[in-house]
């Protein structure tokens, strides 16, 4: 699905708290978590990039200063390295965020919900589609980046908004934003509605929208005017129940296995998965685990 449209920001909300990650996420962010090597942020990041993102903007919170650094330039540690002749590991460093790429960090002074976050970033965006990574889903594309994926489908669906989604078992559809609407193409549904987290016996469908949107300039007016819900958080998903009044919406099946690193089973099914296919640590590590799984524990 190579060759779509390039969206050239991406909204990274990381404002959370991690509270399902204490005490690890006490001082350090979740997003800073990692699978294997790097920490599920950069995951994220490259995802961004691989779309044609220029510009990344991380909505933070008091406690993540962590972040910030994680993709600043690191100058004594590159010094030392250069010392040291470890030229591979110093490329490692430097590549963490590409040339000709922006960060922009914007405080998000409240947890008042993804919809406010996502509102946070609209003094730095101008008139143009954005992306949204929620970096505790983690998506391994299966030939191609799920973002990717979904600038394709935007490209070709006439520039609308499109949300990645995955089908989810019917009793955890309270954890989600849950679309409905009628498929118009292979993995391609045409939204007629979304609803907030609704209880299995009243979802409108099993489709669930899982980190991964591309929005429309639209929907920063629709989030001004979004009203908090009885938790007093302004949802994402009530500013894209009002754009659908007002535009075409499109949900996509994508191609890949998504991780839900926001808890720890997702977790450790995202390092053990990372880890197995490794190009230094993969193969010792997957006969590690058969002499686990053979001694029965």
């Amino acid at each position: 699905m190579a060759g779509g449209a390039q969206i050239r920001t991406v909204v990274f909300p990381v404002a959370g708290l991690g509270t399902r990650f204490l005490p690890a996420t006490k001082a350090s962010p979740k997003e800073m978590l990692p699978v294997v090597d790097k920490p599920l942020i950069q995951y994220a990041v490259e995802e961004a990039v691989a779309a044609g993102a220029t510009n990344l903007v991380f909505i933070t919170g008091r406690t993540k200063r962590a972040i910030e650094d994680h993709f600043d330039t690191a100058y004594e540690l590159e010094h030392e390295l250069e010392e040291k002749g470890k030229h591979a590991l110093l490329e490692l460093v430097r590549a963490t965020v590409p040339k000709g790429v922006n960060c922009i960090y914007i405080r998000q002074g409240e947890p008042l919900g993804l919809g406010h976050a996502v509102h946070c970033a609209r003094p730095v965006i101008g008139r143009e589609p954005i992306g949204v990574i929620l970096a505790d889903d983690l998506i391994d594309g299966e030939r191609e980046p799920v973002l990717s994926q979904m600038a394709a489908v935007h490209g070709e669906s006439g520039g609308c908004s499109v949300l990645g989604v995955e089908r989810v078992p019917r009793d955890e559809t309270d954890r989600y934003g849950v679309v409905s609407g009628e498929p118009v193409a292979d993995g391609i549904t045409e939204v007629t509605g979304i609803v907030e987290k609704p209880a299995p016996e009243q979802a409108p469908s099993n489709l669930a929208v899982v980190g991964r949107y591309i929005l429309t300039p639209a929907i920063f007016d629709l989030l001004a005017e979004t009203a908090p819900d009885h938790r007093g958080e302004i949802q994402l998903t009530d500013a894209i129940a009002a754009l659908l009044q007002m535009e075409r919406v499109v949900a996509y099946e994508f191609n890949g296995v998504r991780y839900d690193c926001g808890n720890k089973l997702g977790y450790l099914q995202a390092t053990v998965a990372y880890g197995m296919r490794h190009p230094e640590l993969g193969e010792p590590f997957k006969a590690y685990l058969r002499g686990v799984a053979g001694a029965g524990h």
